[in-house]
C-alpha cells in the first residue's frame, strides 16, 4: 500500500502514515479513495490488538493538501439525473472512511507537521486529539470557500459540533487559515509541539492515557456550543443570516449562501443525516459555474504563477538583501514596510530627512494597525528601514524602486542621480501606473536593467505587482523583479510596455463608462449599484473619487496638450467633460478633499451621493436605462479591452490577466477574471452581446477580431 503505511509499535499503537508517491503533497483524489478504505480494512481486522492510532504525514513539512482540484475541474457541469445520483453516492463513499475511523473504538491522535487545509483538516477533525508543530509552516483551516466550494468530507458537520454554529460559519464561509497558535486558541488544535519527535511522543502519551476517547458530540448530554437552530440564542443567525449573506454577496457567491444553509441544516438533525445533507450541498457547489471559475483561476492558474510560469527560464533565482526606495510618501512607505517585514534591509530616500522620516513613520503606523505584529516584531521591522536624504546611501542596493511623482522629468532626474551610485548589476524599477517604460528608460545608462514595477495602493496590503518590460529590458532584470515580488509575498503579472499597460487600461474602461452614463443622465445610484451587483468592490464614481478627480483632470489636460502638439484634432469627450465640470464648476476634486461624486466626513468615510449631481447632469430628470444594460456597460468594456491587450501581445498569459484583474483592480472574483468570465458566459454568446451593446452604446463595445475568431473556431481562453 504505497499511499498509506501502517506501522504498529510494541504498545499496540498504529501509525497511519500518508505518503502519496510521486507527489510533493498528499491530496484527496483517486489514490486516496483506494488507499484509505484498504487501510481501514486492516485496522478493523486488527481491532482487538490495537490500543490507538496516530495519524501523521510522511512528507517533511507537509501534512495533507486537501481535495484534488484537477479532478473536480474535469467533472461535467450538467450531468443527467442518473449521473447526479452516482456522483452523490461517490461523495458519500468518499466520506465513509473517516466515519469508520471514528467508529474504530480506539483513541485517534493526529500529528500535523505542515499545512492541514481543506480535506487535510477534515481528516484531522475525524481524530479525537490534534497536535501540531509550533511552526510558521503550519496552517489549519477549511479554505474551500475561497475556491467557491465548501468542505465535503465531514468538515461542516464536525466543525459545527465542535465549535458551534456561529464560530463554524465564520471560519468556513471566510475560508480562514489559522497559524498553529491561533488554531490552538480557537479550539481547532489541542496541543503544540516543538518537533516531530515531541509531537509523536505527546500523541502516544495521550493515546495511552485516554483509552476510552470519544468525540465531544458522542459524550452523554452533549449539546451544540452556543445552541442549535431552535434555540433563542441563535435565532438571529437562523432567521437573518441567509438574508445578510444575500445582501453582502448580491447573490454572486453561491458558496457563502450554501455554507450558511449547510451549517443551519446539519445542526438540525442527527449526525448521520447531517453527513448526507453536507454531501448534497457539496455536490450543489461542485456543479456550479462560479466554483469552476474560482478553481480555475485561484488554484490552477495561481499555482502556475507561483511556480514562475511568466518568469524567464534558465536564470538562477535571486533574493534582494538591500532594497532602495526613492520617495517616502504613502507608496514608498508602504513598499518599505512590506520589504522590511520579510527581512529585507531598506534604504528609504527622499528630498530631505523630514520627508524620509515620515515614510518610516508610515511603516510604524502599519505595524500598529496589524494585529499580527507584536512590539518586538515591530522593532525588528523598523530597524531594517533606514530613512535618508543622501543618495550615496543607496550604494550597494541590489535593486532600487523609484516611487516619486508621475512626472517624466522628475523620474528622469532621480534615475540619473541614483544610477551614478549603483553597481553595474543593480536593477532600477520605476513604480508607475501608466507612463511608458521604454520612454522612461531613456534616462538610464543601463536600459537593460530598467523595468517597471507597478505597485497598488496601499502597497503594504495590496497583493499584486504588475511588472512591465521596456523595449531593452533584459530577461535577467525581469527575473529579478519577479523574484523580488515573490519575496515580498505578492503576486507578479508580466506585461509588455504599452500605454496604460494592463490594469490601468482595463479599469479605465469601467470608469469611463460610469462617467459617460452620468453625462447621459443616468441616475448615479443606478450606476454604482450596478457595479455592486456585478460583484465589484467599488463603483466607478467612487473609484474616481478615491483616485482624485483633480488628478484625472490634469491627466486629461496633459493628454489633450500632447495630442494637439502632435497635430491631432482633439474632440471633447463626455467623460472628460464630466471631470471638467466637477473640478472647474463644482470645485469637487475627490475623497481626499471631502467632496467628489460623494460627500465624505472628516475621516474620509463616504456619507452619501452628492445631491448636486442631478442639477449638473440630469436637470430634466434621470433617463431610463435597463439595469442589465447598466451592469453590462460597466463589465463588458473591461473584458473587451483585456482581449484587445492580448490581441496586441501586450499580455500573453490568460492566468496573469485573470489574477491581475481581480487582485489589482477588483474585477468581480466570482467570474474568475476577465478571460475566464468569457469562458463561463460562452465565447459566442459574449461576442453576440458585445455587438448588441455596440449597436446601442457605441464603438467601445465592438468585439475585437480575436474574440470573433475564437467564437467562430469554438475556442476558449486557456
Amino acid at each position: 500500500m504505497s499511499y498509506i503505511r501502517l506501522e504498529k509499535d510494541a504498545d499496540g499503537i498504529v501509525e497511519l502514515i500518508f505518503d502519496q508517491q510521486g507527489k510533493s503533497v498528499n491530496v484527496m483524489g483517486d489514490e486516496y479513495a483506494e488507499a484509505m478504505p484498504g487501510a481501514l480494512d486492516e485496522l478493523e481486522a486488527q481491532r482487538d490488538s490495537i490500543t490507538g492510532v496516530y495519524i501523521r504525514s510522511g512528507k517533511p513539512g507537509q501534512f495533507f493538501a486537501g481535495g484534488d482540484i484537477t479532478q473536480m475541474l474535469e467533472m461535467d457541469l450538467d450531468p443527467d439525473e442518473m449521473e447526479k445520483e452516482r456522483m452523490l453516492q461517490g461523495i458519500l463513499e468518499a466520506k465513509e472512511p473517516l466515519a469508520r475511523l471514528e467508529r474504530l473504538g480506539v483513541p485517534i491522535a493526529v500529528g500535523i507537521n505542515g499545512p492541514a487545509l481543506g480535506g487535510g483538516y477534515e481528516i484531522a477533525l475525524a481524530g479525537h486529539h490534534r497536535i501540531a508543530l509550533d511552526s510558521p509552516a503550519v496552517k489549519v483551516g477549511l479554505p474551500e470557500a475561497m475556491l467557491g466550494l465548501m468542505p465535503g468530507a465531514g468538515g461542516v458537520v464536525r466543525m459545527v459540533r465542535l465549535l458551534g454554529m456561529q464560530e463554524a460559519l465564520t471560519l468556513i464561509s471566510q475560508g480562514k487559515q489559522l497559524n498553529a497558535q491561533r488554531a490552538l486558541e480557537k479550539g481547532l488544535l489541542h496541543e503544540l509541539a516543538s518537533s516531530e519527535q515531541e509531537m509523536a511522543a505527546k500523541a502516544k502519551a495521550w493515546i495511552t492515557a485516554n483509552p476510552g476517547a470519544k468525540q465531544p458530540w458522542e459524550q452523554p448530554g452533549y449539546t451544540i456550543p452556543g445552541g442549535g437552530p431552535q434555540d433563542p440564542a441563535t435565532q438571529g443567525l437562523t432567521y437573518f443570516g441567509p438574508v445578510n449573506v444575500m445582501v453582502q454577496t448580491k447573490g454572486n457567491m453561491p458558496a457563502q449562501q450554501v455554507i450558511m444553509a449547510a451549517v443551519i441544516d446539519t445542526a438540525r438533525v442527527d449526525y448521520a443525516t447531517a453527513q448526507v445533507i453536507e454531501a448534497r450541498y457539496f455536490q450543489r457547489l461542485l456543479l456550479d459555474q462560479v466554483a469552476r471559475n474560482m478553481m480555475t483561476t485561484f488554484f490552477v492558474q495561481m499555482n502556475k504563477m507561483d511556480a514562475g510560469a511568466s518568469r524567464p527560464d534558465g536564470i538562477e533565482k535571486t533574493e534582494v538583501k538591500k532594497l532602495g526606495i526613492l520617495g517616502a510618501g504613502v507608496m514608498g512607505g508602504g513598499i518599505a514596510f512590506a520589504a522590511a517585514k520579510v527581512g529585507i534591509d531598506v534604504v528609504l530616500k527622499d528630498l530631505n530627512q523630514d520627508n524620509a522620516d515620515k515614510g518610516k513613520a508610515y511603516a510604524l503606523a502599519a505595524c500598529e494597525r496589524s494585529r499580527r505584529i507584536d512590539e518586538e516584531q515591530a522593532g525588528q521591522i523598523l530597524a531594517r528601514i533606514h530613512p535618508t536624504a543622501e543618495v550615496s546611501d543607496l550604494a550597494g542596493c541590489d535593486l532600487v524602486i523609484e516611487a516619486v511623482f508621475e512626472n517624466r522629468e522628475v523620474k528622469a532626474a532621480v534615475t540619473r542621480e541614483t544610477e551614478a551610485v549603483l553597481g553595474e548589476s543593480a536593477i532600477f524599477a520605476t513604480n508607475t501606473s501608466a507612463l511608458p517604460i521604454t520612454e522612461l528608460a531613456q534616462a538610464s545608462v543601463r536600459p537593460q536593467n530598467f523595468i517597471g514595477m507597478h505597485f497598488f495602493s496601499p502597497a503594504e496590503r495590496m497583493p499584486l505587482v504588475e511588472i512591465i518590460t521596456g523595449a531593452q529590458t533584459s530577461d535577467e532584470a525581469l527575473a529579478r523583479a519577479f523574484d523580488l515580488t515573490q519575496q515580498l509575498g505578492k503576486k507578479p503579472i508580466v506585461v509588455k510596455d504599452a500605454p496604460g499597460f494592463f490594469t490601468t487600461r482595463v479599469i479605465g474602461q469601467t470608469i469611463t463608462q460610469g462617467q459617460r452614463m452620468l453625462a447621459e443622465g443616468v441616475n448615479p445610484a443606478l450606476i454604482e449599484n450596478a457595479a455592486a451587483f456585478n460583484g465589484s468592490p467599488m463603483g466607478p464614481l467612487e473609484t474616481l473619487d478615491s483616485i482624485s478627480l483633480e488628478t484625472a483632470y490634469h491627466a486629461a489636460r496633459q493628454q489633450s496638450a500632447d495630442a494637439e502638439a502632435a497635430g491631432e484634432v482633439v474632440e471633447p469627450r463626455p467623460e472628460s467633460e464630466v471631470i471638467r465640470i466637477m473640478v472647474e464648476e463644482a470645485q469637487r476634486v475627490g475623497q481626499a478633499k471631502g467632496a467628489g461624486f460623494y460627500d465624505y466626513d472628516a475621516n474620509g468615510k463616504k456619507v452619501k451621493t452628492w445631491a448636486g449631481l442631478k442639477d449638473l447632469f440630469a436637470p430634466n430628470g434621470y433617463v431610463e436605462m435597463p439595469f442589465a444594460d447598466v451592469k453590462d456597460r460597466l463589465l463588458f468594456p473591461q473584458v473587451l479591452e483585456a482581449i484587445r491587450i492580448m490581441e496586441e501581445g501586450v499580455l500573453t498569459s490568460v492566468g496573469d490577466g485573470n489574477i491581475g484583474s481581480i487582485m489589482g483592480i477588483g474585477f468581480p472574483p466570482h467570474t474568475g477574471g476577465v478571460y475566464q468570465c468569457v469562458n463561463a458566459y460562452g465565447v459566442q454568446a459574449f461576442a453576440h452581446r458585445a455587438r448588441e451593446l455596440a449597436h446601442k452604446y457605441g464603438a467601445a463595445f465592438e468585439p475585437p477580431q480575436l474574440l470573433l475568431d475564437m467564437a467562430s473556431e469554438g475556442r476558449s481562453f486557456s
